[in-house]
């Protein structure tokens, strides 16, 4: 079953879980569409994902984290 927001939780040896986020919820949390998304990560200015399964590729949310952290901050 698909969900939106769907997170899959892994475990790295002693490390805490690391999670990853599916598409739906990287442009949720990003406001990039699709293809932006796609677009920066060819450029190199937006994390890769990381294969999950055969046919299923996600993103570790610690790097997206730290891509938000690096952006300038908007003013007004």
């Amino acid at each position: 079953m698909e969900r939106s927001l769907q997170a899959i939780a892994s475990r790295d040896g002693g490390d805490p879980p690391s999670l990853f986020l599916r598409l739906p919820a990287v442009m949720k949390l990003t406001g990039l569409g699709r293809s932006t998304i796609y677009r920066m990560v060819a450029d190199k200015r937006f994390p890769c994902p990381v294969r999950i399964a055969s046919r299923a590729v996600a993103w570790r949310r610690a790097d997206l984290d730290r891509w938000s952290e690096s952006r300038p901050a908007v003013t007004h």
